[in-house]
């Protein structure tokens, strides 16, 4: 998985002041701030169960609500992105990170999106930043393996997948990715290593993948 949800957080009771206009003036902004969490998380609900549509228009109802909602705008770029619209998804991060410039999550999902995009240079920055703000965020270091490797950049691809492992060793991707760079390099021993990992954590590999690994290593597992 490559990019990430947000929930909206509980807030803080409310104290109340004995004055009037400001005590409605503070539930007012309660409420509307509860609101916008809860327009947040049914999008992120209806995003889960694959109603993309219906989602977007429930993260719009929380931007309306909290124009500087970053997350609400991180979620519904994901789901432009989940859709194939991949430059509405890159507005959407672009303000994210407008509103939070230390949100590494939304770098991370800008970096996916523009590899989507084949602007590889471009995921890289943002993979960067993202690591620059969170060195242990393991998903940006996976991500930026794959662009690595789709500029020929090979012995930076490898030493990102590795240090995916290293932060998260249950990170199915980076195996997967791993392995697959492994068959490319001829390396099937080590592609195999890595097949048997995923699989161990209870995950199921491509069957076209296994029987090309199959063919040209020689071996059945």
């Amino acid at each position: 998985m490559v990019d990430k949800l947000y929930k909206f957080r509980p807030m803080l009771l409310i104290i109340i002041i004995p004055v009037l206009f400001s005590c409605a003036s503070t539930q007012e902004e309660h409420v509307e701030s509860r609101d916008a969490g809860f327009y947040n998380n049914r999008g992120i609900a209806k995003a889960e169960k694959g109603q993309y549509d219906q989602a977007i228009l429930d993260y719009n109802k929380a931007i309306e609500i909290d124009p500087k909602y970053a997350e609400a705008y991180n979620n519904r770029g994901r789901v432009y992105r989940l859709k194939g619209q991949y430059d509405q998804a890159v507005l959407d991060y672009n303000k994210a990170i407008e509103i939070d410039p230390g949100y590494a999550m939304a770098y991370n999902n800008r970096g996916w999106a523009y590899i989507l995009k084949y602007n590889y240079n471009q995921a890289i920055s943002d993979l960067n930043k993202a690591l620059e703000i969170n060195p242990r965020f393991a998903w940006p270091y996976n991500n930026r393996g794959i662009a690595f490797e789709k500029i020929g950049r090979y012995d930076e691809a490898i030493s990102d997948y590795n240090k995916a492992i290293e932060i998260d060793p249950k990170y199915v991707d980076a195996y997967y990715n791993r392995a697959t760079f492994y068959y490319v390099k001829r390396e099937y021993d080590k592609a195999w290593d890595d097949i048997k990992m995923i699989q161990d954590l209870g995950y199921q590999v491509s069957p076209e993948f296994l029987e090309d690994l199959r063919k040209a290593s020689g071996r059945e597992k």
